[in-house]
């Protein structure tokens, strides 16, 4: 693993965003780990989180000329990234939706900056992909052009239909890569040095042999 994923499974781990035990998910699989990412709730946790996604982005490789938030989640997590890229030089323009549009002020379903040139969209996870689906269609609505995904966790499992995971269908579905500061597979490895991870990794692995997504 990489420094910075080490850094924010630490963190996830410390700030209890990410625990163990059995948790009952939206798919009706009841899953040995649940990670809440509005935990991340104090101005110290988001600081770190950003810098865990601006190394991660650096790892990427990839282009882009502005952030995107989702609502809700993604707003806080695409303002901290911002933050953190600023302080290594580079000053970038945010945007983010609202849920409902705004008939009075401004108006409309965008707030923050013109959504211009090659647009990332970040988010904690995917799950069903519908709140990436929705910001890449307002993206484009704007005059914007999508070009990938970041997110804080890939829980690598496929949906509940085919081999796929939610990440890799929205690569598939709109030809985005989609980065993830960690994977499961990272905190199956980070388990061999943490005490508190591995006394659940059996539960880990057996899970990944049932529902995990096969490599593409």
């Amino acid at each position: 693993m990489n420094p910075h994923q080490s850094r924010f499974l630490d963190l996830a781990l410390a700030r209890q965003v990410l625990r163990f035990g059995e948790f009952s998910l939206k798919s009706g699989r009841t899953s040995p780990y649940f990670f809440n990412a509005g935990l991340f709730d104090s101005g110290g946790a988001l600081a770190t989180l950003g810098e865990c996604y601006a190394d991660a982005l650096e790892a990427s490789g990839l282009q882009f000329d502005m952030l995107f938030g989702p609502a809700y989640k993604g707003i806080p997590l695409a303002t901290t990234l911002a933050v953190a890229l600023a302080r290594r030089g580079r000053d970038l323009p945010v945007a983010f939706n609202r849920k409902e549009a705004k008939a009075h002020g401004e108006g409309g379903r965008l707030i923050g900056a013109p959504v211009r040139g090659r647009v990332l969209v970040v988010d904690d996870v995917i799950t069903a992909g519908t709140a990436i689906r929705e910001s890449i269609q307002l993206i484009r609505e704007a005059g914007g052009e999508p070009c990938g995904v970041l997110i804080a966790l890939d829980r690598q499992e496929r949906g509940q239909a085919g081999h796929r995971s939610a990440a890799q269908e929205v690569t598939a579905e709109f030809g985005l890569p989609v980065h993830a500061i960690a994977g499961l597979d990272d905190l199956l490895s980070h388990a061999d040095e943490r005490p508190e991870i591995a006394a659940h990794k059996p539960a880990l692995v057996a899970y990944r042999a049932r529902y995990g997504s096969q490599a593409e």
